[in-house]
């Protein structure tokens, strides 16, 4: 197939048709998305954070047997916190009226994270699938498990949401950096400073990163058509990530409720939060956020926040309701379509046309 797309820098290290790669997104999506959007051209992203080894390998094997493209698995860098039985306690008695309310017990509940880093099990599993790109939120691995990632053969690609963070990934060799702004849905990829002020638009931060490494640079947040595309291209992207729009193709695990408020255009004032996993995170406003304030010292720290929740989230949903589910979205859910996730790339990829 021939590209009716110019090449990149970046879609010419990769081995991509269309500079655009679909960002991973935990809880709304598995191998089928990925692998759409890979075979349309693009690149295709399996979140992993949230997968055993058991079910990362199942869907690594799904996505070699179905696509021959190139495709990235994603996995996050934090450092596990510590069991705090205190503040996991006050967190449970903070939500304890709510656990009332839905007639739950909420001692029932075992604490867990729910999100786990990369691991050496993990490099372990990589090694057998050798994909062709990883990569990493909240930083990146230790030197001895990013050799071990190189020596798959993967390109390596992280997440700054500022130019010291971008510096800092280029200084430790990434093949590409990705420019998250403050307008995209799903976790903050900060990891050099918890303070939220550091944190820019993403039409703002993306000359500034362009302009400060030499590696590809790919725009991420609030891009959700093909103008947007065109606009992240003439400010130097090598490529655009794209999640929220891509939330409604039937290719994604969405849920009924999150797909309810993010076709609500009533419903577009989206926030960032810590309620759901302990970390900063963009999504469409609910009653727990109005409640307790997006922002709140009663989580414990991420990723423990979310087995407490768990229980609420699923009667809540149960009862068709979304009181108490993280509805991750960008700033822009315009873009949002109910259609195949293969035509909805070709649609993306039409702004980079558009540059030539």
């Amino acid at each position: 197939m021939t590209s009716l797309t110019p090449p990149t820098a970046l879609t010419s290290l990769l081995g991509l048709e269309l500079p655009i790669i679909q960002a991973p997104m935990a809880g709304v999506q598995g191998s089928a998305l990925a692998i759409a959007v890979s075979n349309a051209g693009g690149l295709g992203s399996l979140p992993c954070a949230m997968l055993g080894l058991d079910a990362l390998r199942a869907e690594l094997t799904a996505i070699a047997a179905q696509t021959k493209r190139p495709y990235n698995v994603n996995f996050f860098c934090h450092a596990p916190p510590p069991p705090g039985a205190v503040r996991e306690a006050s967190w449970r008695a903070t939500l304890a009226p709510y656990y009332e309310e839905l007639g739950l017990d909420r001692g029932a509940t075992p604490a867990g994270a729910g999100r786990a880093p990369f691991s050496d099990e993990v490099a372990e599993l990589l090694g057998e699938f050798r994909p062709p790109v990883v990569s990493f939120h909240f930083g990146l691995p230790s030197p001895e498990l990013l050799a071990r990632v190189r020596a798959c053969g993967s390109r390596i690609l992280s997440s700054a949401t500022t130019v010291e963070e971008a510096r800092w990934l280029e200084s430790r060799g990434v093949d590409a950096v990705i420019a998250q702004g403050l307008e995209a849905g799903g976790h903050r990829g900060m990891f050099l400073s918890e303070e939220l002020t550091t944190q820019v638009g993403t039409f703002a931060l993306l000359p500034q990163i362009v302009r400060a490494v030499g590696v590809p640079v790919i725009a991420a947040g609030g891009i959700v058509d093909a103008r947007g595309v065109a606009a992240a291209m003439a400010l130097g992207a090598s490529a655009v990530q794209i999640g929220t729009a891509y939330l409604l193709c039937p290719e994604a695990t969405t849920s009924a409720v999150h797909r309810a408020a993010l076709l609500d255009r009533s419903r577009r004032h989206t926030a960032l939060t810590n309620l759901f996993t302990g970390r900063p995170a963009r999504g469409i406003m609910n009653r727990l956020m109005r409640d307790l304030g997006p922002m709140s010292d009663a989580p414990p720290p991420f990723p423990l926040a979310t087995a407490a929740l768990a229980p609420l989230r699923a009667e809540a949903e149960r009862r068709g309701r979304d009181d108490f589910s993280p509805l991750w979205s960008g700033q822009n859910a315009d873009g949002c379509k109910a259609v195949p996730a293969a035509e909805l790339t070709r649609e993306l990829a039409a702004g980079a046309s558009a540059q030539s």
